[in-house]
């Protein structure tokens, strides 16, 4: 008999859900719910679809919150098979968002079947919070719920976010935090003139490029028990005309610090401010904030992924904060508790997602088992 967890996350698959299109998978979610007694909201801001359901009208509330938008195919002729085709090899269930995060999405309902069959009068209530906004821009999406429900008085205890977080075997990594985002847009300012006659212009190169060595060894913190030491990196840097025999006018430079809760958006600012302006530069300066840090302390949340994680694969899980941003990172700011949990990571974003067939029934099971603890 075809596993339902497998059977859904096919289901999920063949819908062409490239950002921010929804392409009907929370309704696919939506008829599997319904009749388990959720009340089904659909909120749509801007061209994003999302969904909160809830069933219960009590605390404590464990919420599951993910995303039904997958990132772009790449080149199509480089997959081995159609990315929007579930296709089973050697074990392996291919497809474009197969790990990132359709096979939670659909082990967020088949637990939640199989508990509510258990236990129909479960404690608290239970909650799903489903964006397709999440591989984009981010900002019609899970945020925005969260201001709605904010707004009439709404509010979770738990939050388990369905990110693909197992490193090396399934189960071995649960995230209770992220590290922060910032970036920095720098134009540096100099003189347009010939090669020839540099003493009648300013070569903008030159000019920064003590002060991005500077900035490049600059020690930011030391992290903290929870998070490794902030760091900064330099991801685009252009300047010229093409010419070879004109000095350029003008540097154009982006860049972005992953930062830990050692430090603060406000500080990391400053110090970059700080050591451009001590070199003379002139300069315009645009930063974008894309997440604050966000750290979950050990406690009840962690407590019971962490023994149903052990019950069903045998092994505890260890506790991270690495890897790039998430919608935690917004849900972290309403919830107390919120940690992320799901399949392994290896194929993300890459052609060719897949995820371990095996693990489809595993991952229903540790959900299941998590609301088993918390609901119960």
């Amino acid at each position: 008999m075809t596993d339902r967890t497998l059977a859904l996350t096919e289901r999920l698959l063949r819908l062409k859900s490239t950002t921010p299109d929804d392409a009907g998978c929370q309704d696919e979610m939506a008829e599997r719910l319904a009749p388990l007694g959720f009340k089904l909201e659909k909120m749509r801001f801007g061209d994003v679809d999302n969904l909160w359901a809830r069933r219960g009208n009590r605390g404590p509330v464990l919420c599951f919150a993910g995303h039904t938008d997958v990132v772009p195919t790449g080149p199509l002729g480089q997959w081995h098979s159609n990315p929007f085709e579930p296709t089973h090899r050697d074990g392996l269930l291919y497809g474009r968002g197969a790990a990132d995060m359709k096979a939670s999405l659909a082990a967020f309902v088949t637990a939640i079947e199989d508990f509510v069959a258990e236990y129909p009068e479960h404690n608290g209530s239970i909650a799903l919070l489903i964006t397709s906004d999440e591989e984009g821009s981010a900002v019609h999406g899970t945020v925005k719920v969260i201001e709605a429900l904010r707004q009439r008085g709404e509010a979770i205890d738990y939050c388990i976010v369905g990110e693909p977080t197992s490193a090396e075997v399934f189960g071995d990594t649960i995230k209770n935090g992220r590290r922060g985002s910032l970036s920095g847009h720098l134009l540096i300012q100099g003189i347009q003139g010939h090669i020839a006659y540099p003493h009648l212009a300013e070569n903008p190169i030159h000019l920064a490029a003590p002060a991005l060595a500077e900035l490049a060894a600059i020690r930011w913190d030391e992290g903290n028990a929870f998070f490794p030491p902030t760091t900064w990196q330099i991801s685009n840097i252009h300047a010229g005309t093409g010419a070879t025999n004109v000095i350029p006018g003008e540097l154009d430079l982006k860049f972005n610090f992953r930062f830990s809760t050692a430090s603060t958006v406000e500080g990391l600012k400053q110090q970059v401010h700080d050591t451009l302006d001590r070199h003379g530069l002139r300069y315009q300066l645009d930063w974008t904030l894309h997440g604050k840090p966000y750290l979950t302390l050990p406690g009840a949340l962690s407590d019971a992924i962490s023994a149903s994680i052990e019950s069903v694969c045998g092994a505890r899980p260890e506790l991270s904060t690495t890897g790039g941003t998430s919608d935690g990172r917004f849900i972290a700011e309403w919830c107390p508790q919120v940690v992320e949990f799901g399949p392994i990571n290896a194929t993300i974003h890459k052609l060719n997602e897949c995820v371990a067939i095996d693990d489809l029934p595993k991952l229903s099971a540790i959900y299941k088992g998590v609301m088993e603890r918390l609901l119960c």
